[in-house]
């Protein structure tokens, strides 16, 4: 049987690889995608998702949009990352319509407390402290959470500690981390490792012409700006990650610790890891360290090269 999966996400280019990812693996059956404020504020990341679904011919998926700003802090959004339109300034074309008649939050609600699915959170994680507000016997029915977000070694990516999904909404990640919900931390650690090379985008092109040519269209600010602001020929595709994971956990590897998000002041959103246990509280996250990049790729490659025609 196919295991669902609810993706809440902020797309955003690397949302948009992972959500192309989720829909082409025969393994799991995405029933809906909810939007949040993160690398896009919420109509932007509403209006690529469409977007991503119409290229994908899977427009049957629902999307829902939730969040427009974070919890307390003042939102602050990617788009020196991602480019003006979200989508590395691709520029596609717009998807009319398909506006549902409720938002993220009620939606989750409702379909949590009706099928046994997990959540796949690749944005900031503010839907789901909402949901926790509203309804926290639907958030306690999630059945397994992945969120891409945080780093434990690995140095930040919008500071010099904290994580962008973090550090955007760090209430809302403290939060789902208090929340009693075992978290799998997809972080910086592994994802950074995830690097999207000239070379792998023309081998994409050589083996499947559409489709590499789609990730190029919509990546190229994003080399861009890595080459600019790291210094990394290729740029660092987070989000699929935290979809590879979900469907063969044995591409990363961690260990299980306390985990505590940063609300205030120099370090905001900085995802303290109690390696040591100083702390002496149970473990809230699974923290993953390590990955193995060819395996990932080879699983990158199927979804996007051999199952989209």
């Amino acid at each position: 049987m196919k295991r669902k999966i609810i993706i809440d996400c902020d797309p955003g280019i690397d949302d948009s690889l992972a959500i192309m990812m989720a829909l082409s693996h025969p393994d799991i059956e995405v029933l809906a995608i909810t939007i949040v404020a993160g690398n896009a504020p919420v109509e932007m990341g509403f209006s690529n998702a469409k977007k991503i679904l119409k290229f994908m011919n899977r427009l049957d998926i629902p999307v829902f949009k939730g969040a427009d700003k974070p919890l307390k802090r003042n939102y602050i959004n990617a788009l020196d990352t991602h480019g003006i339109d979200g989508l590395g300034e691709s520029f596609l074309e717009e998807v009319e319509g398909y506006q549902q008649k409720e938002d993220a939050i009620s939606y989750l609600s409702k379909i949590l407390r009706k099928e046994k699915c997990s959540v796949i959170a690749i944005g900031p994680l503010t839907n789901l402290a909402l949901l926790m507000e509203k309804d926290k016997e639907a958030f306690d029915c999630i059945d397994q959470f992945i969120s891409m977000g945080g780093n434990y070694k690995s140095h930040g990516n919008c500071s010099p500690v904290a994580e962008y999904n973090y550090w955007c909404d760090p209430d809302a990640a403290s939060m789902v981390f208090n929340s009693g919900k075992r978290i799998h931390m997809v972080g910086l650690d592994v994802t950074r490792k995830i690097v999207l090379t000239p070379e792998r985008l023309e081998y994409m092109k050589k083996e499947n012409g559409k489709v590499g040519k789609f990730v190029e269209k919509i990546t190229k600010f994003y080399f861009q700006f890595h080459l600019e602001w790291e210094h990394l020929v290729g740029c660092v595709i987070n989000d699929p990650l935290a979809i590879a994971y979900f469907i063969d956990s044995s591409i990363c590897s961690g260990f299980d610790s306390y985990v505590q998000i940063e609300t205030q002041s120099i370090s905001i959103g900085q995802s303290i890891v109690d390696d040591h246990n100083f702390y002496r509280k149970q473990a809230n996250a699974h923290i993953l360290t390590q990955v193995d990049v060819n395996k990932f790729f080879e699983m990158f490659y199927e979804c996007l090269l051999r199952r989209i025609k």
